[in-house]
This record gives C-alpha cells, structure tokens and sequence, in this order.
C-alpha cells in the first residue's frame, strides 16, 4: 500500500524499565502525538517499535522481542547497524547475516 514518505530512526537507550514498561511508556507517547491505530500497516503519525530488549527473548500476548518482523525490514536493519555493526540478533543470528538477505535499493540514507 503506498504511502507517503516516512523517516525510520533506531536508537539504543539504557532503561531500567521492564520490556512491557518499555512498551507502556511508547505507547503513552505515541498516544501523546495522536496515533491512530486504524489500518494495519497504514500510515500513522509515529510508530515506536520495540526491536531488541537487550539479548532477552519475550513474548507475551502484548510484546514479542526481538521483534519479529524486524529480520524482513530494511529501514529497521540498517540504521541499526549503524549503531551497532557487529550484533548478533538473539534468535536471527547475524545481523550482518540478516541484511544480506534483504532487498537495500528501496532505502534512502538521508
């Protein structure tokens, strides 16, 4: 579905949160800039995703870490590698492995 063009950031934070607090806490903010939770995949106005909790696995009915689209996700993959080149995904492997799978020619660094 097109859309409009959009800017992907990854960040690394240190939290003392718990991995669903985490969640709570980007879902207040997401709430805060008006986040409407309409179509699947649609466009929004922001969307927080929580794809690493550390070298933890969770999955509960809320939150599944790593997240576990983001090995099919260019925009997600490379900006992390920026940051941290040599990671290894807990339950992907490399992450060096996972982008040399994808398609990169869809992203634009800006």
């Amino acid at each position: 579905m097109p859309g409009p063009d959009y800017l992907n950031i990854v960040c690394k934070i240190d939290t003392s949160l718990k991995a669903l607090e985490l969640l709570d806490l980007c879902q207040h903010i997401e709430d805060k800039q008006h986040r409407v939770r309409g179509v699947h995949w649609g466009s929004r106005t922001i969307d927080l995703d929580i794809l690493l909790y550390g070298g933890e696995i969770h999955k509960s009915e809320r939150l599944t870490v790593p997240h576990p689209e983001m090995i099919n996700r260019s925009f997600a993959l490379l900006p992390l590698a920026e940051i941290e080149p040599s990671l290894e995904l807990p339950s992907f492997g490399s992450l060096k492995m996972c982008l040399e799978q994808l398609e990169l020619s869809d992203i634009e660094k800006i």
